[in-house]
This record gives structure tokens, C-alpha cells and sequence, in this order.
């Protein structure tokens, strides 16, 4: 049997034991081959959609001072209006606005 054929048809079994409706084997793998026949269908599709969003993350300590100094600076020198919209990336003010951005390491070779 071939493995993504197996493993829907387990995925199938799984999510029909879960509603309360327990399929067999050959009933699962009969679905299995209808939905993998289906156009535009398949195992990695179904996982792809099962799979859960990636954390943000954490907050970068030098580019959150970078920001705070640079919002203190507008607002020692006038700029009231100055507003930090994201505390890692960006501040506005007036008609302008500020991205801070972290550029990766270029790799060696």
C-alpha cells in the first residue's frame, strides 16, 4: 500500500473515531483513494492545513533601544506628533515614517 494512501487512510480512521462514527480499514483506505483520485487533493494538503502558525519571535533587545532612541530624539528636537508603531520596526510622524530592519549575516562560501 502506498504511504500517503496509509497514512490518510489512518487520518481518516482518526478524525472519523473522533466524530463517533468508527470506520474500518478498508472503508478508510476507500475514502482515502477517492479523496487522493480527487482533483487538487492529497495528504500534503490536508497536513499543510493542519499545520499551526509559527510563534512570533521574541522581541530583539538592541532594536527596541534603537527605536526608543531614535522616538526620544524626535521628541527632545520638536516632533510631537512622533508615534512608535511597532516597538521593533517602525515610528511615525507628521507625513514620514521610520523602518528599522535587521539584515541577516551573509553567509560565508
Amino acid at each position: 500500500m502506498d504511504k500517503r494512501l496509509e497514512a490518510l487512510a489512518k487520518q481518516i480512521m482518526k478524525e472519523a473515531e473522533a466524530d463517533g462514527e468508527p470506520v474500518t480499514l478498508e472503508e478508510a483506505v476507500e475514502m482515502a483513494e477517492m479523496e487522493l483520485k480527487a482533483k487538487g487533493s492529497g495528504i500534503d494538503k490536508v497536513q499543510t492545513a493542519e499545520r499551526k502558525k509559527k510563534a512570533a519571535p521574541p522581541p530583539d533587545p538592541e532594536k527596541v533601544a534603537i527605536i526608543e532612541k531614535i522616538y526620544n530624539f524626535l521628541l527632545t528636537n520638536g516632533e510631537e506628533s512622533a508615534t512608535i508603531v511597532n516597538v521593533q520596526r517602525e515610528i511615525s510622524f507628521r507625513e514620514y515614517s521610520i523602518q528599522l530592519i535587521k539584515h541577516r549575516p551573509k553567509k560565508e562560501g
